[in-house]
């Protein structure tokens, strides 16, 4: 039997300890298989779920519903899910996933923004490896000028929208 046979054999007639064997060859079905036919945690098709970044977040939001630290370290294998992973399940920063969210620049705005909600040199750095971050990120969470987003946008398109952000700044400031 396939990973998707032995999913759908348990669909039809139960989990068997047969059927969550094979499926376990498989981390989409691994997870499939504990939110539709399990309803539950277990060791077997959690592990197999964190073969993959994706299916090990989707365990940790649907199945375990808590974080845990086999579920984190999968998910920290994508900046992405990382990410998500910070937001929706720790709901808190911490020193992994922040790590892990950094190695792209998205996901480094995207954590500065919504999980710190304030400025941070590491997210920044990873922020400035991308000029349209980097000005996002001088909008959303510096608010105001830094010379590393300033070097980032520099000679880019994201410059002269850049320049007006400040020049708006400094009008309000003068009102």
């Amino acid at each position: 039997m396939t990973p998707e046979e032995a999913f759908l054999h348990a669909l039809r007639y139960g989990p068997l300890e047969e059927t969550r064997e094979i499926v376990c060859k498989s981390s989409n079905y691994a997870y499939g298989y504990a939110r539709e036919i399990d309803k539950c945690p277990r060791e077997d098709t959690r592990k197999a779920a964190c073969k993959s970044s994706y299916n090990a977040y989707k365990y940790a939001e649907n199945i375990d519903k808590e974080p845990r630290k086999d579920t984190r370290n999968a998910a920290c294998k994508d900046p992405y899910y990382a990410y998500l992973y910070a937001k929706n399940i720790d709901e808190c920063s911490r020193e992994d996933t922040l790590k892990a969210a950094c190695e792209d620049s998205e996901f480094a705005y995207l954590y500065a923004l919504y999980i710190h909600k304030k400025p941070r040199n590491n997210t920044r750095k990873a922020a400035c490896e991308d000029p349209e971050f980097a000005y996002f990120y001088t909008l959303n969470v510096d608010k105001s000028f830094h010379e590393d987003t300033w070097k980032a946008v520099k000679n880019t398109e994201f410059e002269e929208k850049y320049n007006k952000f400040l020049n708006q700044i400094e009008k309000s400031k003068i009102i």
